[in-house]
């Protein structure tokens, strides 16, 4: 399924966080915080012109931000740009 987000908008998907510590020991599944770093999967055509961000990019977003969505069963972000706090490089 193909998602195109609108207005100031895109679509990422968050980065999987460690099953484990460095040291080894297993952190279970409810102790684990959401990342808050993903992959950009969508961008709207409007920051597409303007060319602030494109598809791939890493990006780094504020904790309580975003609408969580399921496209073919995977879990997605849809991020206002001003949720956006960086790319990383």
């Amino acid at each position: 399924m193909k998602f195109t987000p609108l207005g100031q908008r895109v679509l990422v998907k968050r980065e999987e966080e460690a099953a484990k510590t460095a040291s080894g020991i297993i952190i279970p599944d409810n102790a684990k915080e959401k990342p808050l770093m993903g992959i950009v999967k969508s961008v709207s055509k409007e920051l597409t012109d303007e060319g602030k961000l494109k598809n791939d990019d890493r990006v780094v977003f504020a904790k309580y931000s975003g609408t969580e969505i399921t496209l073919d069963g995977e879990q997605y972000l849809v991020l206002n740009i001003d949720d956006i706090l960086g790319v990383l490089a």
